[in-house]
Parts: structure tokens; sequence; C-alpha cells
């Protein structure tokens, strides 16, 4: 049972749902910046630091205690195909955000990662129900190849904004870039806008 569809975000952005210079796909193609990390259920932790009045740490286990919901999202990648109806189960970025209660000077966020990717986002768009620390794809555990056990998923952004293997959320109040951020792609990345690269 879907509990959010958020695939008509779109309106929010532009008058098509599939952004400019998209193709539609059925398939989920795999992509990441090196190979699939191991983990094991027993030492994984995600972890919650910076600007925030409770720091956080939460087993497997307690982590999937938390309040969850599923969501039917469209997912857009830099590389130019999207993929429509989607659907994902895990924790809203606002339930982690409210437990750790986050500081007045947090104005972004970094996601780390267990292969050692970082991306950044802008605390606002964090805060969105559709930002979704994911566990499962369509009713089952996150493949590792999409990023399993647990993967960020923002469906108003290009998808290297929601990184995959995610251990943990760094709000802070001055801005980091993350790993491709650094080598020239968009802070901001915005799909209608087609903003897949910086422009400075």
């Amino acid at each position: 049972m879907v509990d959010r569809d958020a695939t008509s975000i779109y309106e929010e952005f532009g008058d098509e749902r599939l952004p400019p210079g998209q193709r539609r796909t059925e398939r989920f193609p795999v992509l990441s910046k090196s190979g699939t990390p191991s983990w094991d259920m027993e030492t994984w932790e995600f972890t919650v630091t910076g600007a925030v009045e409770n720091e956080l740490a939460y087993s497997w286990a307690e982590f999937n205690d938390l309040p969850r919901e599923t969501q039917l999202q469209d997912f857009h990648c830099v590389t130019g195909w999207s993929r429509f109806d989607t659907e994902f189960t895990g924790v809203t970025f606002p339930t982690i955000a409210e437990r750790a209660a986050v500081s007045d000077d947090a104005e972004h966020v970094l996601f780390h990662a267990l292969d050692g990717y970082t991306t950044n986002l802008s605390l606002e768009e964090c805060l969105r129900e559709e930002v979704l620390f994911a566990l499962e794809l369509e009713g089952q555990p996150l493949p590792s190849e999409h990023g399993g056990p647990l993967r960020v998923v923002t469906p108003q952004r290009y998808a290297y904004k929601g990184a995959k293997w995610v251990t943990g959320v760094e709000f802070l109040s001055e801005p980091k870039r993350g790993y491709w951020e650094k080598r020239g792609y968009s802070n901001t990345a915005n799909p209608w806008d087609e903003e897949r690269y910086s422009t400075f």
C-alpha cells in the first residue's frame, strides 16, 4: 500500500513529468563511483552529527524500528534516463531531523556513505517529506547494487543527490561540496532546469 504518491512533484518545477534531456526507461540501470561495498548487519551504524542538539547513532535493528512509509516516486539520473512510478519504502528525512533537533544555524546537509561517497543538499531541500532513507524497493529489501541496505532518494533532484549505501547525515552551518560536486556537477541538480553541471 502506497502512503504517498510523489509523482506529481514535477508540477512545482515544470509542465512535463519527464524533465528535458531525459528519456524514460522501464529498466533500473546501476551506476556508482566504484564497486558495491560490503556491510555487516552486526556492525552497521547510521549516525546523525553536526549542528544538532541530539547526535544520534542507530544500529541496523534500531533504524528498522523507525516509522516508515511507502512512496511512489519518479527517479531521474543525471546521465539522461528517468524511471517513473518507482516504489520506495523507508524513513522520511524530516523524521530523522525531528529526532536530532536540528540547530537554528543549520542550513546545509552532507550525506556520508560506506564507499566514501558524499553528496550535499540544502537543509530546505532535505526537509521535504519526499526525501526518503529507503530500505525497500518495490516491496523487497533494497538490493545492494541499488544502494542497499539503505540509500537516499530525492525525486525533485537528480539521483546523484541520493547517496547509495548511506551511513550518516551531517548537518552544517556552512556548505561543503560532495564527491561529484567537487568534480563539476551542480550543487542544486534541478532536473527541470537541466542543472547537471556547475556554472562556476
